[in-house]
């Protein structure tokens, strides 16, 4: 059943050509999907050619990703990205397996592959949407929407502005910059009625623009990162060259992380449903774990870690008012072509991180927002409190905990902390069944 939204373009509506391609790319520059491989080839210690190569490979799955689940699988606007959660795992895999052209990258692949398969045959059975229907009522969904757009905020803001690389104080009014543009866009779009769309659509990729401008008059712009990338080049460091490996430790330490993950998608879905104002089917909730196996499924044919649905996208579609599935097949061709050409994928790469955070910090608060709407339009009871605050809370402290306390924390469990969205979505889930039912109705305002 369709909810009342403020969208100005709904999901199976059309929009021209030109506006998906621009519309698309908006939802491509937002997105952070450089950094995850960036960092895994640091911690790896990898040549710049292995380095290139697994980027390349992260825009082509996010790309193939985005239009299984769009088109053939989910079949709502949703983009695919590559998950943080994985990266000390797989770094941890192929350090411990052997050199990065032993069995380090081969048994990494081998064991993402065997987790990918497991997402698939938990779709095929049905048992995904049992799991959800069971254990996942709007109340817990609304919370998990709320801790998604809470976890993403340290990272708009610590690690895009106030711990980027660069001068803080110039990182600080890059980022101000960019957001007071994007309010101001949203602010005319509001004041305007007749420019509302111009405005709103447009918001995201003209924020991006000035911000990116004003910083290459502050020597911010990496060009000669631009120039020396190829033009256009063929993906090098698939599994033909990486190669598959099988070992038992590494594929069960995989497949808890694809539970982690799919925790964390599942709060993305959550979010994209509330943004959109459609519930998901229960067809679509298995064909949806199927098509995130089948993502991450490609990703390791690429040679790449796993891809799986972005959070981000829901606050771009709450702020533009654009979810038009046109316009996610327009930012999964997009992906195609950077896994392609190499110097476009170079320019996007080199955007300053505090112009993304400018950005991000506003995305993150809407999408935070709208889990609490979902929650104001339940009738709650009384022991809700509880199941809506704790784990708030605990996304707070995971998101606040010092490093040096996880690391003393067994390897299985330093993958959990890593994910506070999981740990809040665990929680959830268990405070529902345990706190007991009709011992009071909150008035709803």
């Amino acid at each position: 059943m369709a909810k009342r939204t403020s969208l100005l373009i709904g999901p199976d509506e059309k929009v021209s050509k030109f506006e998906a391609t621009i519309l698309g790319l908006q939802h491509v520059l937002a997105m952070d999907v450089y950094v995850p491989p960036i960092i895994l080839a640091g911690i790896l210690a990898m040549s710049s050619a292995d380095a290139m190569g697994l980027l390349q490979a992260t825009f082509l799955a996010a790309g193939v990703g985005t239009l299984l689940q769009t088109v053939i699988f989910m079949k709502i606007p949703v983009s695919q990205g590559p998950s943080f959660v994985p990266l000390t795992a797989a770094a941890g895999i192929v350090l411990a397996n052997g050199v990065l052209h032993g069995k380090g990258i081969a048994t990494l692949l081998g064991s993402s592959l065997i987790g990918s398969i497991f997402l698939i045959l938990l779709g095929l059975t049905g048992v995904f949407h049992k799991i959800i229907n069971k254990f996942v009522p709007p109340v817990v969904g609304g919370t998990i929407i709320t801790c998604v757009g809470l976890s993403l905020i340290p990272a708009a803001l610590k690690d895009n502005i106030f711990a980027a690389p660069g001068n803080i104080f110039q990182n600080i009014e890059l980022a101000s910059i960019t957001a007071v543009v994007l309010i101001f866009c949203i602010a005319m779009s509001l004041r305007i009625p007749k420019l509302e769309k111009i405005f709103k659509t447009s918001s995201i990729v003209v924020a991006l623009l000035v911000g990116t401008s004003v910083a290459a008059t502050m020597g911010r712009f990496n060009w000669s990162q631009v120039a020396s990338a190829p033009l256009f080049s063929f993906p090098q460091r698939t599994i033909l060259h990486w190669g598959l490996d099988f070992s038992l430790t590494p594929i069960i330490t995989f497949i808890i992380i694809y539970i982690i993950l799919t925790a964390e998608t599942t709060g993305t879905w959550f979010a994209m449903s509330a943004v959109t104002g459609c519930d998901i089917s229960k067809k679509q909730w298995n064909n949806g774990i199927i098509g995130e196996g089948a993502s991450c499924m490609c990703s390791t044919l690429l040679g790449a870690t796993p891809v799986t649905g972005y959070s981000t996208n829901a606050g771009i579609v709450s702020i533009t008012g654009v979810a038009s599935k046109h316009v996610f097949i327009s930012a999964g061709i997009w992906f195609i072509i950077l896994g392609f050409f190499s110097k476009l994928s170079a320019f996007l790469a080199t955007v300053p991180a505090p112009v993304i955070g400018g950005v991000f910090a506003i995305i993150t608060v809407t999408i935070m927002l709208n889990g609490l709407k979902v929650i104001r339009n339940v009738e709650t009871e009384e022991s809700d409190l509880y199941v809506i605050g704790i784990p708030i809370v605990l996304t707070m402290a995971l998101l606040l905990v010092p490093k040096k306390v996880v690391a003393v924390t067994p390897q299985l469990l330093q993958y959990l902390l890593g994910s506070p969205i999981a740990v809040a979505a665990i929680v959830a889930v268990i405070l529902k069944l345990i706190m007991p039912k009709y011992r009071g109705r909150l008035a709803k305002k």
